[in-house]
């Protein structure tokens, strides 16, 4: 009996297309992952908007032209040396200062993704660093103790810490820049990556081509970051994503509360509190970061939903 060709097409494919046509069936995931692509392409060209073109410049002040609502038109008959062509539209409106909201929105995109990625990208290297060392090297003894024993007793009182007023007490003692705020939300956030790849390595060094390797003289380090870590990477990828979305709500909440990244950065978190006084005069100030925050979120996670599926390999025999 000859296999169908569908059969055939499916089993020569690699695992990377594999997981990509499980990914594909969860719409939401896929909705939220071409979501987050453009959101990506948005804040680059953000970064050029905001530093090249004068009419998108966050912090260009126009007191006359302070709270107009979202698609106002500019009025260059109230400030005529500002550069901005006549026919110009706020799309979003103005703040308090005559800010145009669409450019601070423009620039609080690149800086909140920009921190959410490098603050995670600080916690996924410390947690796979110390996940594989306790993974792998768990059974070695240390003093009085194993070395997995000593991580993973870290880890927990890591855990029992309340992250969050841990975070608001490093930063008010640090001086307040963007770099700080990356550096804590990382070094704060690695426990749940490390937990992950720590299981993974557990559940892989005793395999077969692990062993093959060992038999092989190839170096420990070699065989760390070559043979097992592409292999636990997996789960520890899709805590990765979900904690994208967890830096920017954590960056949103400091820079909301006075804490986060100083002017004369906009970022969403503090677009949202210079628009909270005004709530009932402008509210569109506090509607449109919040609602811009709850959207990325939310994307973020239905995005980590759908890898997690993908990554699954009990799906993956579905196929």
């Amino acid at each position: 009996m000859q296999p169908s060709t569908k059969t055939v097409s499916r089993a020569s494919q690699n695992p990377f297309m594999e997981n990509w046509d499980i990914f594909k069936r969860n719409k939401m995931a896929l909705a939220s992952f071409w979501f987050l692509i453009a959101l990506f392409a948005f804040a680059l060209l953000a970064k050029f908007f905001t530093q090249v073109i004068v009419i998108f410049d966050p912090h260009t002040v126009r007191l006359a032209e302070k709270f107009l609502p979202p698609f106002s038109a500019y009025n260059q008959a109230f400030t005529p040396l500002q550069n901005a062509p006549l026919g110009h539209i706020y799309l979003l409106g103005t703040d308090e200062l005559g800010r145009d909201v669409f450019a601070r929105m423009l620039e609080g995109t690149f800086v909140s993704l920009t921190v959410g990625f490098v603050a995670v990208g600080i916690s996924f290297s410390v947690g796979v660093f110390l996940g594989g060392i306790a993974g792998y090297y768990g059974r070695k003894r240390i003093l009085f103790s194993t070395v997995d024993s000593l991580i993973m007793r870290f880890v927990d009182v890591m855990l029992c810490f309340p992250t969050f007023f841990l975070i608001l007490t490093v930063v008010a003692l640090l001086p307040p820049n963007i770099y700080n705020i990356m550096i804590v939300i990382g070094l704060t956030s690695w426990m749940g990556t490390a937990r992950f790849v720590r299981a993974e390595f557990l559940a892989l060094r005793d395999q077969d081509f692990v062993q093959a390797a060992r038999a092989l003289a190839i170096p420990e380090m070699r065989i760390i970051f070559s043979h097992i870590t592409p292999n636990a990477l997996a789960p520890a990828l899709v805590s990765a994503t979900i904690g994208v979305a967890g830096a920017i709500l954590t960056e949103s909440a400091l820079s909301f509360l006075g804490f986060g990244v100083p002017p004369p950065f906009a970022t969403w978190g503090n677009i949202l509190s210079d628009g909270k006084r005004f709530i009932f005069d402008a509210p569109w100030l506090t509607f449109i970061p919040g609602f811009t925050i709850l959207i990325v979120v939310l994307a973020f996670n239905l995005c980590g939903e759908g890898l997690r599926e993908a990554f699954n390999p009990k799906l993956r025999k579905r196929i």
